[in-house]
């Protein structure tokens, strides 16, 4: 620990590489073997869960295709989800993780002490929330999707306090009644989970403080299989009321799971005692910037849900899907990228002398994720089609679906570079203790969001929230980078010119062999069954990667030749 918590924070963001510091005592083998088997830990736990919520996603579309149905089960898990986010979520790798290991290593009284401080207050705060939600959830579906005329009294008492005539807000003219209702109904079942799901936060940062990582690294795939086997098991008895259940489960078993990595905590809950234990008030301070951030996003996503569902049903649900394929790539390569570069960037920072090392290490950062986000992202891009079809083409989901999804997946994934590298500019923010910059440069962005999306409203249609999301990733990218530039200087002789050219033609060549064997596949195979639709993507994606692989190795592509050879001594570990 040093004596800034902002440096802490940014330390412990990724638990494995922040935590596993080097002791006098420690050889460098030692450690490095610590770390990757943590990594591997993690990244194990991190595709079962992917694979998981994408047979979940699989369930939604094959069971109630593209509708009002799957439209108000997302939003019953967003607004709980939004709710957990801005409570306690955000603190884990913010505040908990850093403030809990302190107390790890040096007082275990006083570490279950405060842990037993922050499960009465979460348990506390939740409780009233949950509470809340459950009164008054016509309320906030109306904040997120609109109130249908006449679906209940909101709509009479804003015309009290206002001129009668002045234009209805929330009014939403693409939702049915029957839709209101249902989502009302849809998240009184899924409230309850945020006690469940901020009860399971404060457990994982104790156990990512205590260095065990298996527990939590696993939860996120039980919660996401828990869905899937509720609706599998209950499917003959009831409807999209068995997906919320599934949600509620698969809350409360993620938290009991955790429990099998703390048999040896001393917990002694105590309400009066909750506020007075000072961690308590150290992690609600380092959370501050945090919140701010958490707070515009929900806003964001109100407003985003809100046009989308204006706009008609099963829009919510295909921006979900969509979604759900675009994070794969950027959370892979982001979650690589942090383990290797962000928490060498706060430990630089703290030395203005070594600005230069500071730079090389941001520097390679921004060209690893050039080299690795760029292929990913226009490989995706080009098999869109294929691809969801592959996955959720079955059932109620038609082809009509597939190619409205694949629309909005290539719309979004405009923005994925961006959003790679400008994750990389913030954290730098970070590093010199400078949170306020990157939140003006996202209030900026947002604003732009916002106008764009209604700009283009009339053309577009809810197509125009994916435009602007894209633009809205450029925008905070270029600023962040121009500021950065202004405060920093240059980054001096990064290769980031020859690099993104090396890329650009790589990945031109790699796109157009996986088009063509596409367009062949599907010529030589017609689409008919499982079978044709996996050839169509599995084999121009092989050649594709097999492609970029040749051609990054003659343009010598380093950054990628690293990645590769790291990859490979982690796999015979």
């Amino acid at each position: 620990m040093t004596n800034d918590p902002l440096v802490d924070v940014l330390e412990h963001t990724v638990p494995p590489a922040a935590e596993l510091v080097a002791t006098d005592a420690e050889s460098r083998e030692v450690v490095s073997t610590n770390i990757a088997r943590a990594t591997t830990i993690l990244a194990m736990g991190n595709i079962a869960s992917r694979i998981l919520g994408f047979a979940k996603e699989i369930l939604l579309s094959n069971y109630f295709g593209a509708g009002r149905l799957v439209d108000a089960f997302q939003i019953a898990i967003t607004v709980p989800q939004d709710l957990f986010d801005l409570m306690i979520n955000g603190h884990v790798n913010s505040a908990l993780v850093p403030v809990l290991s302190e107390y790890a290593a040096k007082d275990k009284h006083e570490l279950w002490r405060l842990v037993s401080a922050l499960f009465g207050l979460v348990l506390l705060a939740t409780s009233g929330f949950v509470l809340a939600l459950e009164l008054l959830a016509p309320v906030v579906i109306t904040l997120y999707r609109g109130a249908n005329t006449g679906a209940w009294a909101f709509e009479s008492a804003f015309q009290t306090f206002v001129p009668r005539g002045t234009p209805f807000l929330f009014r939403a003219e693409g939702i049915s009644l029957e839709a209101f209702n249902l989502t009302v109904e849809l998240l009184r079942l899924t409230a309850p989970a945020v006690i469940f799901q901020s009860l399971f936060a404060v457990a994982s940062g104790l156990l990512y403080a205590l260095k065990r990582f298996t527990w939590p690294a696993f939860a996120a795939a039980l919660f996401n299989g828990t869905i899937v086997a509720t609706m599998v098991m209950l499917a003959p008895v009831i409807g999209i009321q068995r997906a919320a259940i599934g949600f509620l489960l698969g809350a409360i078993l993620q938290l009991l799971l955790q429990f099998g990595g703390l048999r040896d905590a001393r917990l002694n809950i105590q309400i009066g005692q909750m506020l007075k234990h000072p961690g308590v008030r150290r992690i609600g301070k380092l959370y501050v910037p945090v919140m701010v951030s958490l707070i515009l996003d929900m806003f964001i996503r109100l407003f985003s849900y809100n046009l989308a569902s204006q706009a008609g049903d099963g829009n919510i649900a295909y921006m979900n899907w969509a979604t759900s394929l675009r994070e794969f790539p950027l959370g892979l390569v982001g979650t690589a990228i942090s383990i290797a570069i962000l928490p060498t960037l706060a430990r630089q920072a703290l030395h203005p002398e070594a600005l230069q090392d500071f730079k090389d290490t941001l520097g390679h950062g921004i060209r690893l994720a050039l080299v690795l986000i760029i292929p990913a992202t226009v490989g995706m891009f080009v098999v869109a089609g294929p691809l969801i079809g592959l996955v959720f083409e079955r059932g109620l989901f038609t082809a009509n679906d597939t190619y409205v999804t694949s629309i909005v997946l290539r719309l979004y994934l405009v923005g994925i570079p961006f959003a790679a590298v400008d994750l990389l500019l913030i954290f730098a923010f970070y590093a010199w203790k400078d949170t306020l910059t990157p939140a003006l440069i996202g209030v900026v962005s947002l604003a732009c969001y916002v106008v764009i999306a209604l700009m283009l409203r009339q053309t577009y249609g809810f197509l125009s929230l994916m435009v602007a999301d894209s633009l809205k990733h450029v925008i905070h990218m270029t600023i962040s980078l121009i500021l950065l530039r202004r405060r920093f200087g240059k980054l001096g002789s990064q290769r980031l010119p020859i690099t993104l050219l090396k890329v650009a033609l790589a990945t031109t060549v790699m796109a157009l062999i996986t088009y063509a064997l596409v367009i062949s596949a599907k010529l030589l195979w017609p689409v008919e069954g499982l079978t044709q639709r996996a050839i169509l993507v599995i084999f121009p994606s092989i050649m594709g990667a097999a492609t970029y692989f040749i051609l990054a190795s003659l343009l010598r592509l380093n950054e990628f030749t690293l990645f590769i050879q790291s990859m490979r001594r982690k796999i015979r570990r």
